[in-house]
């Protein structure tokens, strides 16, 4: 019973650091563009850039 009264308070001062680290995180714009990043790995450059053509030539 005596660990309860220790135990309650630090779980209320996780989830209250929790939810600070949550809401920074949708303030700042982390959670903006989801699928922007996955899509870009599959979006590949084929022709080369025109730096490397002159180098080739």
């Amino acid at each position: 019973m005596e660990s309860l009264y220790l135990l309650i308070p630090l779980s209320l001062v996780l989830v209250g650091v929790l939810a600070l680290i949550l809401f920074w995180s949708v303030k700042s714009g982390q959670f903006d563009d989801l699928d922007g990043p996955g899509h870009s790995v599959l979006m590949d450059d084929d022709l080369p850039r025109h730096e490397d053509r002159q180098i080739k030539k």
